[in-house]
């Protein structure tokens, strides 16, 4: 304790924490259990020496030596030579081009060094260029494990790091949670299994070790596929507990009425997706569910139909877009057909400011306000809804895991009329198809209702794959677009000019084909032009009055121009699949048929192939979904949804199939009986990570 005195001392800041220790916790190494789960990359094998007669040039090896010469070199640039003679009399060159004081301390003349590097050829005989090194003698023993080589970041040494690993490995609790009988037979426990991997012995199967496919992999993939099913079952539970409006359509009210002024008849495949979210809105628990279809299948009008079902109810809806474009996209839709009925829709934005804004909120706090439409700007604090009853997001990956909390942070805080607590319905909407094992797994909690047929009248598309050697005939197939008096899309994956990536880019390709089309007027779109510019120059082409578009992937989603029936993808082995598949479907909404150009710059990679070949191929949804999860892994596939926060690191949801049938299996009998374990498992293995899974 300090001395009194007449002020209080200032109180003592807490040290400052260490490269190292900064550099572990950006890895997310904060538990002892997060450490014994770092596990290696790779292995080295420092259990034996290898005589220097016996080395082959190009091998990563191990010997030991003792040092007759360190010296050093200021020919050149300055570096550490140190020569090392091993006990047949053989020579190695040591070189150090980034050395310390310490370095020429522990390579003095007549110490006896271990050494492991690469041997190569070198003019004054064989050396090695920055080896591993360390003082011995004659006695020290050699490893009695192959050696982890573990993920790091900066700041933080392999040798820090193995120090830290096994120390966590030592201290964590790895007591076994599951009941007798729940592993998979002739899996390891999780303690044998840790162990294993951290040191595997010198006669372990690198094969098995490397493809994952150990018995010690395999006891890790089930724990991490269980707990994260545990997590899922979790929330859908918690939210089966949760009361919600039970709305219903009633005859002859709003859902009757949109259905009757519609210019076009639903599908089989949205009237079967109507139907289920109707059956979900009317229970008295909230709706999760996850409407997915492919481009252009018709989402929009299957979320006003469950839209018109909460608001004649009395209750609001609103929905979310990730973009203004797509935003006004829905407000110009939903408006046309829902004002008629004599609903009144609000729209708020980023770009909505001053008195416009506070009239928009005002009408939102009071009601008379019965659907929101717009960006993250709806989720903000100072918006507050006077009866939400139904939220609707639209590609909903788009959104990062923060956004997604903090909306189901607002509808929790919403409240029926009475006071009491009720929870909105959510309904999420993805045009990208997610395949049937990733939204068991992912989504678990999900229900998930899918429009797997197209609208008739849509024309088809047909991919081609140019080189963009091909580009001035390119153009020439735009002229005569242009001429047939159809309207057409150029996308570029830049805005302006980069020393870092050679592409071409938008203001670039919007000046050359100014040039190559006199007489056409080209318009120009990106994300940095303002919120009303962008709007202007997609007016002008939904009108007709600008028949070539330069933009960047801005038009990925929600666009809508049934005139456009030929688009130009620059660079296109740069973009995703599922990008490329979005982008695509901004052509072929009308009857002419449409034609989609994938420019690409020599040489491609494997990636790069298969991607422009699926497009090639299929046009799709699911298939491409299929391509891209094979193409990508599912961690990347999901990518958005985690945000950083791996949730699957050990696991391959194709691979590891039969694991995840046990973990399926067994996951809601753990939690009827032995939930305190369930509770426990999910914790070692999630931590705070678990509710990224609820976004």
């Amino acid at each position: 304790m300090p001395a009194a005195s007449a002020a209080p001392a200032p109180a003592k800041s807490a040290p400052a924490k260490s490269g190292p220790q900064k550099a572990m916790e950006r890895l997310g190494l904060l538990r002892d259990i997060d450490l014994a789960l770092h596990l290696p990359l790779r292995y080295e094998d420092e259990t034996r020496l290898t005589p220097l007669h016996q080395a082959r040039e190009g091998e990563t090896l191990q010997c030991e030596g003792v040092v007759t010469e360190c010296r050093i070199e200021l020919r050149g640039r300055r570096q550490l030579l140190v020569r090392l003679q091993d006990a047949e009399g053989d020579q190695l060159l040591l070189r150090f081009l980034h050395f310390y004081p310490s370095h020429q301390k522990t390579c003095a003349v007549g110490q006896r060094l271990r050494v492991r590097g690469e041997l190569r050829g070198g003019f004054f005989g064989r050396e090695m260029v920055h080896p591993q090194f360390r003082a011995v003698d004659e006695h020290t023993p050699l490893s009695q494990s192959l050696t982890p080589v573990y993920p790091t970041g900066a700041n933080l040494p392999q040798a820090y790091l193995r120090k830290a690993v096994a120390a966590g490995l030592r201290r964590a609790d790895l007591a076994e949670l599951l009941p007798p009988g729940s592993v998979p037979p002739q899996l390891p426990t999780l303690r044998e299994a840790l162990d294993f991997l951290h040191h595997p012995p010198p006669r372990a199967s690198l094969a098995t070790l490397e493809d994952h496919s150990h018995p010690a992999w395999q006891r890790l993939k089930f724990e991490e596929l269980l707990a994260q099913q545990l997590s899922q079952m979790q929330a859908q539970r918690e939210r089966d507990l949760l009361s919600a409006p039970a709305l219903r359509p009633r005859p002859g009210g709003l859902h009757e009425q949109l259905l009757a002024v519609l210019p076009f008849a639903l599908t089989r495949a949205q009237q079967r997706v109507v139907e289920e979210i109707a059956q979900d809105l009317a229970r008295p628990h909230p709706m999760n569910r996850l409407l997915q279809g492919d481009v252009g299948s018709g989402k929009t009008v299957v979320a006003a139909l469950a839209a018109a079902v909460a608001m004649d109810a009395g209750w609001q809806c609103a929905l979310m877009a990730p973009t203004e474009i797509l935003a006004e996209q829905h407000f110009r839709k939903l408006v046309g057909w829902l004002e008629p009925l004599g609903l009144k829709v609000a729209w708020l934005t980023g770009s909505v400011k001053g008195r416009a804004r506070q009239k928009m909120v005002e009408a939102v706090a009071d009601g008379s306000a019965q659907l929101v439409v717009g960006t993250h700007a709806v989720i903000e604090d100072k918006v507050s809804f006077a009866r939400l009853g139904l939220a609707i997001i639209d590609e909903q990956h788009r959104f990062g895991v923060a956004q997604r909390l903090a909306l189901r942070q607002k509808l929790q805080a919403q409240s029926s009329r009475g006071g009491a607590q009720l929870e909105p319905h959510l309904l999420m909407m993805s045009a990208t198809p997610i395949p049937r094992t990733l939204a068991l797994t992912y989504f678990a909690d999900l229900a998930v209702s899918t429009i797997d047929e197209l609208p008739p009248g849509r024309s088809p598309i047909v991919t081609k794959v140019f080189a963009d050697t091909r580009r001035d005939e390119v153009v020439g197939k735009i002229a005569d677009a242009v001429h047939a008096g159809r309207q057409v899309y150029w996308v570029c994956p830049l805005i302006e000019e980069s020393e870092a990536l050679d592409l071409q880019n938008a203001t670039d390709t919007h000046a050359q084909l100014c040039e190559a089309l006199p007489g056409c007027q080209v318009g120009l779109l990106h994300g940095r032009m303002s919120p009303s510019d962008k709007t202007a120059v997609m007016a002008e082409f939904s009108a007709g009055r600008l028949q070539v578009l330069v933009a960047t992937t801005v038009i990925e989603v929600g666009v809508d121009v049934p005139n456009a029936s030929l688009m130009v993808v620059e660079h296109a082995e740069r973009f995703g699949l599922s990008q490329l598949h979005q982008l695509r479907g901004r052509v072929g909404r009308g009857a002419v048929a449409s034609v989609c150009v994938l420019l690409y710059t020599a040489p491609l990679s494997d990636t790069g192939k298969a991607r422009l070949r699926a497009m090639a191929e299929t046009n799709d949804g699911f298939e491409i979904a299929r391509r891209d999860l094979d193409i990508r892994g599912p961690g990347e596939f999901m990518g958005a949804r985690q945000s950083g926060a791996q949730l699957l690191r050990f696991a391959d949801l194709q691979e590891d199939a039969p694991l995840l049938s046990a973990a399926r299996r067994l996951a809601p009998a753990l939690l009827d009986q032995h939930p305190a374990a369930a509770q426990r498992h999910v914790q070692r293995w999630l931590g705070g990570k678990a509710e990224f899974l609820k976004a």
